[in-house]
């Protein structure tokens, strides 16, 4: 079995999302940003929009929503810029931005999060950091496929971090109904339930021309951090390396998305994991870079869709 060749692009942890799509034209194509109202997902958007794309920013305030369009066409020129409402946390608010979905989607980028949370749970009693992370992005992109795959090489950008490193996804305990609530620890699963999502719908949709690849889209003050105190963001800081350069702006913080939902170098690519606008490798021990071998094994991307699904299913 040979290992593929690592992706390695012209930009850097300092390049932002502007300067990565400087060059394209997405003139005619489609995205979705959840979560587009503010942070990365908002400078995300913008990138997509200055080079022609069409973009729907699915957030859960629509008015913020829609200060975040008129700021964007603004600054691009661009006025294809909707607003839809999207509360991943509810399953019902997914199935009905689905059905008001016509045409084909090029770019579906899963942006939306939340990190570190109380101990919260959704109406079926499902952790609420697991169901908004990944069972709602997972249902969005299931019910999205058919114009994922109208679009004849569709990519969907799956927003993970670093801190996936904290924890696979315990499927034993997915819920946290035996063990101790932890946020980092649930938070952590649900990263790493980015990545796997990324293995496993590219394994299943390649063939549909559907590719997804994760990200780590770097330290970043935004909105995110709601649930962290100044003192745990220090600390954060200091584990990464410590100073203020250690955090990226919302620019820079959403080039990685960008690159991964444009780049024609990831032109038939998915699977994989990014970092500072490049494919990372494998975690050294000791480090906070690179990805988890849990994150990438082909049976627990495998075990987690058939999981995802039968929640779906109620």
């Amino acid at each position: 079995m040979t290992t593929p060749t690592p992706v390695t692009t012209p930009f850097s942890a300092e390049t932002t999302a502007l300067e990565v799509v400087r060059d394209l034209d997405l003139t005619g194509r489609r995205a979705v940003v959840t979560g587009g109202a503010s942070g990365i997902g908002v400078e995300t958007a913008r990138a997509l929009a200055a080079a022609g794309a069409d973009v729907t920013l699915a957030v859960r305030n629509t008015e913020a929503g829609q200060r975040a369009a008129d700021d964007i066409t603004g600054t691009t020129g661009n006025d294809r810029i909707l607003v839809a409402p999207l509360d991943l946390a509810d399953l019902a608010s997914v199935a009905a931005f689905v059905r008001t979905w016509d045409g084909p989607l090029h770019m579906l980028v899963d942006n939306a999060g939340i990190m570190a949370s109380p101990e919260m749970r959704t109406e079926q009693g499902w952790e609420m950091q697991f169901a908004t992370n990944h069972l709602g992005h997972f249902a969005l992109a299931t019910g999205l496929r058919p114009a994922l795959a109208a679009a004849d090489g569709a990519r969907i950008v799956s927003v993970s971090s670093a801190a996936h490193l904290r924890s696979p996804v315990v499927f034993s305990d997915i819920h946290f109904r035996q063990r101790p609530y932890d946020p980092w620890l649930a938070y952590g699963q649900s990263k790493t339930a980015n990545v796997l999502f990324a293995v496993e719908a590219t394994r299943r949709w390649a063939d549909d021309g559907i590719y997804s690849n994760a990200l780590m889209p770097g330290a970043i003050r935004t909105n995110l951090q709601r649930y962290i105190t100044e003192e745990e963001l220090d600390r954060m800081r200091a584990q990464s390396g410590g100073g203020a350069a250690s955090f990226k702006t919302p620019e820079q913080g959403a080039a990685t998305s960008v690159l991964v939902a444009t780049s024609p170098l990831l032109d038939g690519i998915g699977g994989r994991y990014f970092e500072d606008c490049q494919e990372a490798g494998p975690n050294q021990p000791g480090t906070r870079t690179g990805w988890a071998a849990y994150a990438r094994d082909p049976e627990a991307a495998e075990q987690l869709w058939t999981v995802s699904v039968e929640h779906l299913r109620g």
